[in-house]
């Protein structure tokens, strides 16, 4: 077949690489100009690994991630530290990442921990996602763990994950949470972007073709069963994409609902419709390199919405990370999920900054706006889900209605939240769907 993959995500190379090892002949679209989208990364010029865009890591349950970088010969690059992430509450901050710490934690009583840790283990044994996406993660755990835990733990993160959603987000996101959690964090030697460097470097190898600066305009099936893609005219392509109009057998998009609605403007009303129902919040973060270290440990600390603090994860990412790979800064996330109409997709870094800052003082009171050695600001605006009630039944298959066109994205990696790891599985899922239903 002759494959047209849109988008150069992980989801994207995944497929990539499992389609072009089989044979296939594959081209690789993607607008930006590096590969891998919400993982990709970048490098100040006195550091020596790259940072991601969006704070990063994984789970050593990360089975599919892991068993992708063992098979392009990268495992030795991954190692797992035993980073602190806390809670912050009444102004102060509290390891919450083991059995010990929870049972040192001051803000529950006794009998509020027993069924704090009950329920947590069930939901780490229980693999019966199904029966937990029928109520509201609000109600089930309210009723399940009390009022108590509820309004500590769990109430804040829902808040600041889903904003107005809150109340509809389906219990089964939450069972997946801390279904697959693992104490230890996953990193890969010289950040992320080096994973998505030595992928790249080895779907390339195999063949692929990966068009940067190559924006689609608008995919069409024609009367003979290919497809035509075609491109917005681009300046400066690092790699030159094929000259209009590209013919395709298969078309896989790995792109938002949003995007996809717009490149296809020919798909069937009803599924245009189902597609636009898929709610999701995007992401805004806030990147600091520091003179100096902001916690002694913390890594990550989970906020609850307040005036004070206007985002929702602080990350110290060298209390993770060592910090001599970054010129001895000291690196900080303000991070926040957020609708994707919020004001924050449209203030200007500085604004930003003027909003963020003070809240550092919250975490170590001697800090100082002279501290700051520089700052980024990275945004997408589709960057989290929002799984209802039920969702399981408004997930769209891989294959669209137009027969050869494929959809693969974080939407439907339910009942799984969003991450690399499932990017990869949704991305390989996808490719063996495609080879499967080629034509012999």
């Amino acid at each position: 077949m002759k494959v047209a993959i849109i988008g150069a995500g992980i989801a994207g190379l995944s497929a990539a690489f499992d389609l072009s090892k089989a044979g296939h002949d594959v081209t690789i679209f993607e607008a930006a100009s590096y590969t891998g989208g919400l993982a990709a990364g970048f490098k100040d010029e006195n550091w020596d690994w790259h940072l991601e865009h969006f704070y990063h890591h994984w789970f050593d349950t990360d089975d599919d991630i892991l068993n992708l970088i063992a098979e392009i010969g990268q495992r030795d690059k991954v190692f797992f530290p035993r980073p602190v992430t806390s809670l912050y509450i009444d102004d102060e901050i509290y390891p919450f990442d083991s059995p010990i710490r929870i049972l040192a934690f001051p803000k529950l009583s006794p009998i509020a921990k027993v069924r704090f840790g009950l329920v947590a283990v069930y939901l780490r044994l229980t693999k019966n996602w199904q029966a937990l996406e029928k109520e509201t993660a609000h109600n089930w755990a309210l009723r399940m763990m009390g009022e108590e835990a509820y309004k500590v733990v769990w109430e804040p993160l829902l808040i600041g994950k889903f904003g107005d959603y809150y109340k509809e987000v389906n219990m089964a996101w939450l069972w997946a949470r801390l279904h697959k959690r693992s104490f230890k964090l996953g990193y890969f030697k010289g950040g992320f972007q080096a994973f998505v460097k030595a992928l790249t470097e080895r779907v390339i190898s195999q063949q692929v073709k990966v068009c940067l600066n190559a924006r689609i305009q608008n995919i069409e099936r024609m009367d003979n069963g290919q497809f035509c893609v075609e491109t917005a005219p681009a300046d400066g392509n690092t790699v030159p994409s094929p000259e209009p109009p590209a013919t395709f057998d298969r078309v896989l998009a790995t792109v938002s609902p949003h995007l996809l609605s717009k490149l296809v403007p020919t798909l069937p009303t009803h599924y245009l419709a189902e597609i636009k129902n898929l709610q999701s919040m995007g992401a805004v973060v806030l990147i600091l390199a520091l003179k100096h270290q902001i916690t002694d440990e913390h890594y990550w600390i989970n906020l609850p919405k307040s005036d004070d603090v206007p985002f929702l994860a602080f990350v110290e990412h060298t209390n993770f990370i060592n910090r001599e790979y970054y010129g001895g800064d000291h690196i900080v996330y303000c991070g926040d999920y957020l609708k994707p109409d919020h004001a924050y997709f449209t203030l200007t870094k500085e604004e930003l900054l003027a909003r963020f800052l003070p809240a550092l003082k919250k975490f170590n009171p001697n800090f100082d706006e002279g501290w700051v050695k520089n700052s980024w600001l990275f945004r997408t605006k589709y960057a989290q889900p929002v799984p209802p009630v039920n969702h399981s039944r408004n997930i769209p298959a891989l294959e669209t209605p137009i027969p050869g066109l494929y959809w693969a994205s974080m939407s439907q990696v339910y009942p799984w939240d969003r991450g690399t790891n499932y990017a990869v599985e949704i991305g390989r899922r996808v490719a063996r769907q495609m080879m499967d239903e080629a034509p012999s």
